[in-house]
Order: C-alpha cells, then sequence, then structure tokens
C-alpha cells in the first residue's frame, strides 16, 4: 500500500473560521481548548480570535482574557432530560470497532462532537450526518461544497429524530476522502443516575484507525503492514505511525476522561 501524505495543516485562521462559524457563542478559552484537544501546538491569540469573529460579523466588545486563568470547577449534575443510549459501529470493519454512548438530548451538532471523541477521531475532516435521506452537516461554512442540499446540524435534536417506541438507525459519514462511515443505532432511554455526567461511554471495543490512512480498505492493508516484519511496508507503516500501533486497545476510562472535555 502506497503511504498516503498526511493533510495539509490547517491554520490557526482556518480553524477559528470553522468552529466560530459552527457555533459563534465560543468564547476564547473553549477555543483553545479546542484547538489543543484537535491535536494542535501552542495558542491560538486573543488578538486572532477576535479579529476572525469580526470577519465572521459576530459582534462583541473587546475585552482581554486572562490566558493563563484557570478553568472553574464543575462537579456533575443530575440529568435533566431523556438520556439516549445508542451503539456506534464503524462499518464494513472486521471485527467491529464499536461504541456505546449515552447522551442527553442535543443537537446533532453536539452528537458531532461526541462520536469524534469516542470514536477516537481528529477532528480533521469534513462530516455529515444521513437521515432518511437527509444530509446534515455544518451548513454555514463557505468552504463546503459537496454537491448536495446540507441542512444545518445545529437545528435538529436527537429527540426530533428518536421517536418514542421507533427503532431509529443513521448515518454519521467522517471524512469524504476515506469515508469512514458509522452507524449510529438507537437501542433505547435510559433513566438518568444522579450525580453522573453525561455524555459518557458505556462499553466499546478496539482502537480507532489512524487518520488518513485510506479508508476501510486501506485500514487493512496497514494492519497487514504493520503486523507483519517481513511486509514490504511495514517499516514504512512503522514510521508512518510513529511506532507500533495495538488494534485491539480501547479504554473507557480513558475515553470518559476526554468527554469530561467537552464545553
Amino acid at each position: 500500500m502506497a503511504k498516503k501524505k498526511p493533510a495539509k495543516p490547517e491554520t490557526k485562521s482556518e480553524f477559528l473560521r470553522k468552529a466560530l462559524g459552527k457555533n459563534p457563542n465560543l468564547d476564547y478559552r473553549q477555543v483553545n481548548q479546542r484547538w489543543i484537544k484537535a491535536g494542535h501546538t501552542g495558542d491560538i491569540s486573543n488578538a486572532l480570535f477576535y479579529q476572525v469573529r469580526a470577519k465572521l460579523g459576530i459582534k462583541t466588545e473587546w475585552v482581554w482574557a486572562k490566558e493563563s486563568e484557570p478553568e472553574a470547577d464543575s462537579t456533575p449534575t443530575e440529568a435533566r432530560s431523556q438520556v439516549y443510549q445508542f451503539k456506534i459501529t464503524l462499518m464494513d470493519t472486521r471485527p467491529p470497532i464499536w461504541r456505546r454512548i449515552q447522551v442527553p438530548d442535543c443537537t446533532l451538532g453536539d452528537l458531532h462532537e461526541v462520536i469524534q471523541t469516542v470514536m477516537g477521531w481528529q477532528h480533521s475532516h469534513m462530516h455529515q450526518f444521513i437521515i432518511n435521506d437527509e444530509y446534515y452537516g455544518e451548513a454555514d461554512l463557505d468552504d463546503l461544497d459537496v454537491g448536495m442540499e446540507m441542512k444545518d446540524e445545529d437545528g435538529i435534536l436527537l429527540s426530533q429524530i428518536v421517536k418514542a417506541g421507533k427503532n431509529a438507525r443513521f448515518v454519521y459519514e467522517y471524512d469524504f476522502g476515506d469515508s469512514w462511515q458509522h452507524s449510529i443505532q438507537f437501542e433505547r432511554v435510559v433513566e438518568p443516575e444522579p450525580k453522573v455526567r453525561y455524555p459518557r461511554c458505556a462499553e466499546g471495543a478496539r482502537a480507532c484507525p489512524p487518520e488518513d490512512c485510506g479508508g476501510v480498505w486501506g485500514y487493512a492493508d496497514f494492519l497487514k503492514a504493520i503486523a507483519d516484519p517481513k511486509h514490504p511496508d511495514h517499516q514504512d507503516m512503522k514510521e508512518w505511525i510513529g511506532g507500533k500501533f495495538d488494534p485491539e486497545k480501547f479504554s473507557v476510562e480513558a475515553v470518559n476522561r476526554e468527554l469530561k472535555n467537552l464545553g
């Protein structure tokens, strides 16, 4: 398998435009948290943050945030709405890569953030939801041109999709090049537990594939090469991934720690 080159690094301005285009209410601290979570280094400056806001037409008062200000303590609270349980399965993977999540009522945009976190993706590519032949995504971004009508993922709630007593299933696609399609299967409504923070991951299995490895079939080739020292692509794949790769590695505890960082 020819080694696929990583995507062009995303600039701070591009990242800000996408993040604020999706959610103009993000503050300076939240934007920097997402920048670091996406695997970038350094900080986005306060000045650039407000400059991009102004270009996007987001009205704001010029207030310099304290970049070193510690995050306020937050404690888990009881869920005040229904909690939905879904099983996420990365389609066409054998053995399957899957996660079981429990989330309160939220928008598809919020669910996207949860899926990225529990699966282990890095927010490096575009995405969409496909529900009853309708497409939902970041419809307000001017660089989103996928040749179809895209509805705003922040304009629909899970409660509008999951009807009582009905078996809802839809698709989440990530990275239109590699086309990672996830089956999102609604399983049931669960009773919120006191002092439990939602969303949370209840179960799961196997590691997330590396970004930009070529989709399901490229991932299969990658696993063959990385597992066999005699494979002609073994050394290239080992250098590309940065060492060893364990396809069975997954930790519910680690995922739930990451979920606590979602804004």
